[in-house]
């Protein structure tokens, strides 16, 4: 039976829980389309199954931030999935602020490991800084699904080496989380 793994597209295209915008991206396009590169990897490989919270990029979840938040927690545990992965791109008011981080409920947990092969799939593919797995128990996706749930930092909006990365090679960012994956699971490519 095939791995069940929901991707999350952090935010909303607008309206609320709208994402960072910087160096003319905004972190909801981005997200959505790293998202739909690694369901099609995801989808080319039979021992793995997919969902995604939004479908389309103009899909909107939610009337506001926390009702955003639910829906997307609520699709992951009801269908059920067996991991949970959202991906966002980060920012900060430091331009010189990059790399890529993953973020988890707690260490030493199925999702902890999975994000440092995540992490390491993502910095080997594209060269971004890798800034670790870091401990974020307060992020509603995190603390309200039901499986091993990741959320990816893709890499620094604000950042102008960063962004290009973004915005020349989002298939590489999923092909990145896809290896990572992979390699989690023991997997050897198809």
């Amino acid at each position: 039976m095939p791995i069940r793994i929901f991707i999350d597209p952090g935010h909303n295209p607008t309206g609320p829980n709208t994402g960072a915008e910087g160096n003319g991206l905004r972190e909801q396009d981005v997200n959505y389309t790293v998202s739909m590169y690694l369901a099609e990897l995801l989808r080319a490989d039979p021992r793995f199954a997919v969902r995604l919270s939004r479908n389309s990029p103009t899909e909107i979840l939610g009337t506001s931030n926390a009702t955003s938040l639910a829906t997307r927690v609520n699709m992951a545990n009801s269908w059920p999935a067996d991991y949970f992965i959202s991906i966002h791109c980060n920012s900060n008011v430091n331009p010189a602020i990059n790399g890529t981080e993953v973020y988890v409920y707690q260490q030493n947990t199925q999702p902890y490991w999975l994000a440092q092969h995540v992490l390491q799939g993502i910095v080997n593919r594209v060269g971004t800084k890798d800034n670790g797995v870091r401990l974020n128990p307060s992020l509603y996706v995190l603390r309200r699904t039901r499986m091993p749930a990741i959320l990816v930092e893709l890499a620094y909006l604000s950042n102008e080496a960063d962004a290009q990365k973004l915005q020349d090679d989002p298939y590489g960012f999923a092909q990145g989380i896809y290896n990572g994956m992979l390699s989690y699971f023991g997997f050897s490519p198809l």
